[in-house]
């Protein structure tokens, strides 16, 4: 039955989508706005699937959420980096210069 199949693959993304959404609620700061918060968790959510934690435990998450804010700073607030030399980390993002 094609129906039956197709809202059962329509529900797993729905679950998976809720999912997703209450893991990155973890990180919301008491100080976001809804408009903030919406823009960081999109941001985090799209490149989630980039920074894994490996199970070396490396720390990849935790760059993930700094790059959130510093983009979420950027992009609110117009914060930016005055001398990308001297964060040769944050020369390949361009939206901070």
């Amino acid at each position: 039955m094609v129906g039956g199949e197709a809202a059962a693959a329509v529900e797993e993304l729905v679950s998976g989508v809720r999912q997703a959404t209450d893991f990155a609620e973890q990180f919301r700061s008491y100080s976001e706005s809804e408009k903030q918060w919406k823009a960081r968790m999109e941001f985090i959510l799209r490149h989630l699937p980039d920074y894994r934690d490996p199970p070396d435990g490396g720390g990849r998450l935790d760059q993930l959420l700094s790059l959130s804010m510093v983009w979420a700073n950027h992009l609110f607030l117009g914060c930016s980096l005055l001398d990308p030399e001297k964060e040769p980390a944050f020369a390949s993002l361009p939206f901070l210069l």
